[in-house]
């Protein structure tokens, strides 16, 4: 019996599905409930060298009072070929080994489930790691690199617009066909294609034929947070705060390096660098904004970025649902009630969903057809549920042609569905 898993390793969370007997199921990869199908795509390395992944690693993060080394968003570093991995507690890992090990709780909890070891998985992986070819390699490289550090032997790579495709194609019924203009947001990218899906065994073991157009963006969900953070938030850290360098009696901004660096969320660690903390330890001496210095030392040393973006990214969501929402974040002497509504938030982010949308028009005209002749429209990931992007495709396509299920597990299911074609 054929048993090949499809793993969908995400810039925030990651998913699995399992392909045996000609049908694909669906794996818990953390606990119950109903993200129970998600993990998160983080690490805690504590200071008695014990790892932990997912939630676990929340978990344990939160009860050791942020200590130890927490880590996330590693996907968005593979194409950066300056970074090739880090030092956690005296030992080296390189980025293929903190990607493994994540991997590797993910086949743990799909052989558990299967009753028996699987060394052959399809994973997913955006349409565009980088917009340079070199390091959009290198990214593949090293996930492949990884897959087989976790275990794996047998591998082979879809595009997640392409998966999501295929996930939707099994809502067909038997003969159906439909040109689908696919949207796949992440945590780091947003990735898009025009397939053509039929309903019922298409016969077809090669779909190459069928991929019309593919496309992707280096902009989704994290994007949006570290907006956020920039326009409403960077101020209780410094982005406005100036300093009198040596010997000078003139003002300076925060270098922007410190400031841009600190909106990015998975970034944040990076900070903790000797000559950095040594900098702002100076900037500190002469500031005009002491209590937003103070503040920059301590999330970099308290290491509490991820609990701001979370309060971040939370309030993003309701925007989603409701017109204004609050940013609510305290630590230490920092207490942030930043409201934020609707309008603001679509205001500071034009230039991202301006990018989307010149990314969703290449990839329809790349084609060869026109908007009009999409059948469908299907969005899936969280970013999709943003009523700015909604509306940017309704304007386009058609609110009629809008679909939108599983918004989460829709690329995990789909490579769990790729497998005859590569198997």
């Amino acid at each position: 019996m054929q048993i090949v898993f499809g793993i969908d390793f995400g810039t925030t969370n990651s998913a699995l599905s399992v392909y045996r007997n000609g049908a694909v199921e669906m794996v818990a990869l953390d606990g119950a409930g109903t993200a129970a199908a998600l993990m998160r795509s983080v690490l805690y390395f504590n200071e008695e060298n014990e790892i932990f992944a997912g939630q676990e690693a929340i978990r344990q993060y939160v009860d050791d009072g942020a200590g130890g080394r927490f880590m996330q968003s590693i996907k968005t570093f593979l194409p950066n070929s300056s970074f090739d991995g880090t030092e956690v507690f005296g030992r080296r890992y390189a980025i293929e080994d903190l990607v493994a090990i994540i991997l590797k709780r993910i086949k743990a909890q799909g052989e558990n489930h299967v009753g028996r070891s699987v060394d052959s998985v399809v994973l997913g992986r955006p349409v565009l790691f980088s917009s340079d070819p070199a390091k959009d390699s290198l990214a593949q490289r090293r996930l492949e690199k990884a897959a087989r550090k976790a275990g794996f032997s047998r591998i082979w790579f879809q595009y997640e617009p392409v998966a999501a495709a295929l996930t939707f194609e099994e809502t067909l019924r038997s003969g159906e066909e439909r040109v689908v203009f696919i949207g796949d947001f992440g945590g780091g990218t947003s990735d898009f294609s025009v397939i053509r899906v039929r309903g019922g065994d298409s016969g077809r073991s090669d779909r190459r034929g069928d991929v019309l157009s593919l496309g992707g963006v280096y902009i989704a969900g994290d994007s949006f947070d570290s907006q956020i953070m920039w326009d409403r938030v960077a101020r209780h850290f410094g982005r406005y705060a100036r300093y009198k360098t040596l010997g000078k009696d003139e003002w300076v901004s925060v270098p922007r390096s410190i400031t841009h660096t600190l909106c990015q969320w998975h970034r944040i660690p990076l900070l903790r660098a000797r000559a950095t903390r040594e900098h702002i330890r100076v900037i500190k001496g002469s500031t005009d904004d002491r209590r937003a210095i103070e503040n920059l030392e301590n999330i970099i040393s308290d290491n509490y970025g991820f609990f701001l973006f979370q309060a971040i990214e939370k309030a993003k969501c309701e925007l989603s649902g409701q017109e204004r929402a609050m940013i609510r974040f305290s630590e230490r002497d920092l207490c942030i009630n930043e409201e934020i509504d609707r309008d603001g938030f679509e205001a500071i982010n034009g230039e991202n969903f301006q990018r989307i949308a010149d990314c969703v028009d290449e990839v329809v005209s790349g084609s060869g057809l026109a908007p009009e002749q999409m059948d469908t429209v299907f969005l899936t990931g969280g970013t999709s549920r943003i009523p700015r992007i909604q509306s940017l495709f309704a304007q386009r396509f058609g609110k009629e042609k809008l679909e939108q299920r599983n918004a989460f597990t829709s690329v995990a299911h789909g490579l769990g569905s790729s497998v005859p074609l590569f198997a």
